[in-house]
């Protein structure tokens, strides 16, 4: 590709992306002009808003995964264009069509005659010399198939009768037909707008198969398929139960029945019954075509489509909560003790300061068998004495009831110390427990008091606690192993470093996780970091983090305004400001003859300025406007003020829920069909979509988010397979059965972290296929 062709081509992305994004070409091609020499999303939204003209971190981020593909797709385009052009078939005509391709299917529609192949039935019967006998009989049907095949009968070619050469004649017209893009193109649309998928089990894996009941014999529009019954249809194929299909409804109604689609590849030939000699040997030439080539190739194309869009959506649900969950409100820098609930092996303790440091840790057996209740309780009043404990987080797994109503009864017996009691999710708690990060920071610390030490800090600061942990083992995803790990790694990266620079981060308390997702940083940077700081004590001020090995004036660029320093040589280092723009803040201090103390903070002249006053140059005003908000709130933190959910006491089993009980609880997670709620009895409910809200919703985080507290009404206990029904709506009337649920009720439900929906028995199918039930420690 010349310059001028790239240079054409990258413009023509921008407009592209400007077009889909709903905004000015302008502003995409800066950004991509930004993204290009290595700016950073978090910092191009932060600092750079002059110059995208605004763009948020949500429009970069789609911005970033469209130019990811169209780049792909411009790669892809030459690499067919260089193809066809060393065959010597590149016409005009085929090169404007390749240039004007604006998807990659489109291109490998063009590219499928060309695109080189292992011989085929029909390249063998061209080299036996049939293509005439197939161009004679297309351009001619008044000749007999029979008498015209017999000039082309050559033993010594492969070609032994009549038959054999008409057979070849078929291929080398079928592969023609097949290789029609235009054609592709209708056949590809009306299948997407008529096809059901369907599905059926595997004969004589019934019993093997019960798991995935609902689909035996299922079928659904194929572009109404929603993500998670594609991907619980995908997990029985691939598990070798289930056999997918696209079919149309004409066929069902008369398989014999020519179908939409093979007349459309008749009327692009103009092959019909006339009556001709060879009407009727063509019109067989097309129902092969079709049933044979194009059939075959787009039902397994379409089926990847639906498999990819289901993935997406599923990366979607899982990105949002992740979201949720690491800009949960955090309880602040205050003496925490966490408690990691088990039975057999004991309560796990561990009491952290103020700033996350390990104190003290202790095991206690309060619960069966050995039942220490009241030598628990004495072990929780010293600790809790001598480090001058308020706050107590408590893991939500097994014996999770049963550890709260331990701190209740220590509640009751010491009201005076005023504890704050949090029941705490601790999924992934012991993936880093077993982590390498936790070994080195606790290399003689028993693995099960790792937990424990996570589900303290989680609640001080769940974002600064939870980077710690690979995002797919925090079990907010819906399907998330049946996905393309690669880009659901990729996509949840993005998040956890969107939240960590929205945050902000202490450069001199964070953690090597935490500093590696700072826009500009690595992880052997962040490594530098923390050794330069471990040699040298702590950071005075911004400017010594060009001391930093390898942190360059390019990283340096990226990170600075996301790195605080509390307590430094300078205030605007504990801020957002960024460190370029400290000339501005000079400038309005010079102009107004305060000094930086007297502003930081006093509203009322910080709203007297006037921002238009200070442009210049280098810096425009959306970034002004940003560092009076800033300097009004220096390092403020985005995230909602710190609230706990209170679990009913007395509340603790199934056995112990009513239909008609309203009761507090904590969304878990959000799947596309609904919310699923702790409400403290070890069995997540579920709040179905259409229970959500009294006004119609399409997607359920529209109006919840993972973490949020919320209040639910229980409409239905199902004991026998530990399901719950809830519902937001309160003038909802409850089930007045509870053992057993109503059969056109959907009802859904999951143990931790592991999404189900149930349908009728579709819900035994995929509670087999999905869940896991919680472990006894």
């Amino acid at each position: 590709m010349s310059r001028y062709q790239e240079l054409y081509r990258m413009q023509d992305i921008a407009k592209r992306i400007a077009v889909e994004l709903a905004v000015a070409p302008e502003q995409t091609k800066a950004a991509i002009q930004l993204l290009d020499e290595g700016a950073t999303v978090p910092f191009i939204a932060r600092y750079r808003k002059e110059v995208t003209q605004g763009l948020d971190d949500t429009q970069l981020r789609n911005l970033q995964e469209r130019l990811l593909y169209l780049r792909e797709l411009e790669e892809r385009r030459e690499t067919i264009l260089k193809s066809i052009t060393e065959q010597n078939k590149l016409t005009p005509e085929l090169q404007a069509q390749i240039l004007e391709a604006d998807s990659k299917v489109r291109l490998e529609d063009l590219y499928r005659p060309y695109k080189p192949k292992r011989r085929t039935k029909g390249q063998i019967a061209i080299e036996a010399g049939l293509e005439g006998l197939a161009d004679g009989l297309f351009n001619d049907p008044s000749l007999s198939p029979e008498q015209t095949a017999l000039s082309y009968v050559d033993a010594e070619k492969g070609v032994k009768d009549t038959k054999e050469a008409l057979e070849g004649a078929r291929y080398i017209l079928m592969e023609r037909f097949a290789d029609d893009a235009d054609l592709l193109g209708k056949c590809r649309a009306y299948i997407e707008e008529h096809a059901l998928l369907q599905s059926k089990v595997i004969e004589g894996k019934e019993t093997q198969a019960q798991k995935f009941l609902d689909y035996f014999a299922h079928s659904e529009v194929w572009k109404k398929v929603p993500s998670h019954r594609a991907l619980a249809m995908f997990r029985g194929k691939r598990e070798g139960f289930l056999q997918l299909a696209l079919i149309l409804p004409e066929e069902i109604e008369n398989p014999q029945a020519i179908c939409a689609p093979q007349q459309m590849v008749a009327n692009q030939f103009q092959i019909a019954a006339k009556g001709r000699a060879a009407d009727a040997w063509l019109q067989e030439v097309v129902r092969f075509t079709w049933r044979v080539k194009i059939q075959t190739h787009l039902e397994t194309e379409l089926l990847t489509a639906l498999r990819e869009k289901a993935e997406e959506e599923a990366i979607g649900v899982f990105k949002h909560n992740l979201h949720d969950l690491l800009m949960a409100p955090p309880a602040g820098a205050q003496a925490t003790l966490g408690l990691d609930p088990g039975i057999r092996t004991g309560v796990k303790v561990a009491v952290v300061d103020a700033n996350g440091k390990l104190l003290a840790t202790e095991t206690i057996y309060p619960h069966v068998p050995r039942q220490e209740w009241k030598q628990s309780l004495a072990v929780l009043h010293k600790l809790i004495s001598e480090h001058q404990i308020k706050l107590v987080s408590i893991g939500n797994g097994t014996a999770s009831r049963e550890t709260e109503k331990l701190v209740e009864d220590y509640c009751k017996l010491f009201p005076d110390q005023k504890i704050t009691k949090v029941v705490t999710s601790e999924a992934g708690a012991s993936v880093y427990s077993a982590s390498e990060l936790a070994a080195k920071e606790f290399p003689d610390l028993d693995v099960s008091l790792r937990g424990a030490v996570s589900i303290a800090r989680r609640i001080q600061d769940p974002l600064a606690e939870l980077v710690k942990i690979e995002p797919k083992a925090i079990g907010v995803g819906q399907y998330q192993h049946d996905v393309n790990q690669t880009k659901l790694a990729r996509t949840l990266d993005t998040v956890v470093e969107d939240a960590v620079n929205a945050v902000g981060v202490d450069l001199n308390t964070a953690s090597l996780p935490l500093l590696t997702h700072v826009a500009g940083l690595n992880q052997q940077i962040a490594s530098n970091i923390i050794q330069f700081r471990d040699q040298k004590g702590s950071f005075k001020n911004r400017s010594q983090l060009k001391e930093v090995p390898r942190l360059g004036d390019k990283a340096f660029e990226q990170a600075a305004g996301f790195l605080r320093i509390m307590d430094g040589d300078n205030p605007l280092d504990a801020s957002a400001v960024h460190p370029e723009s400290y000339p501005i803040v000079q400038s309005i201090l010079n102009k107004s003859g305060r000094e930086l103390k007297d502003i930081i903070g006093n509203a009322s002249f910080l709203h007297s300025v006037n921002p238009k006053e200070f442009v210049n140059d280098q810096i425009g005003l959306p970034t002004i406007v940003d560092i009076l908000k800033e300097l009004e709130k220096p390092g403020r933190d985005p995230r909602a003020s710190f609230r706990t959910a209170q679990f009913q006491e007395g509340v603790e089993t199934l056995d112990d829920l009513k239909p008609g009980m309203i009761l507090e609880g904590i969304i878990t997670n959000v799947a596309n069909f609904g919310a699923f709620v702790d409400i403290g009895v070890h069995q997540d409910g579920l709040v179905h979509i259409s229970a959500l809200s009294n006004e119609f919703i399409k997607d359920p985080r529209d109006v919840v988010k993972a973490g949020q507290i919320v209040k639910v009404k229980v409409l239905e206990v199902d004991k026998p397979r530990q399901r719950i029904s809830l519902t937001m709506r309160m003038e909802d009337k409850p089930s007045s059965t509870q053992a057993k649920p109503a059969h056109n009720t959907k009802v859904k439900t999951q143990h931790k972290s592991k999404p189900v929906e149930q349908t009728g028995s579709l819900g035994l199918a995929l509670q087999a296929a999905f869940n896991k039930p919680n472990k006894v420690k």
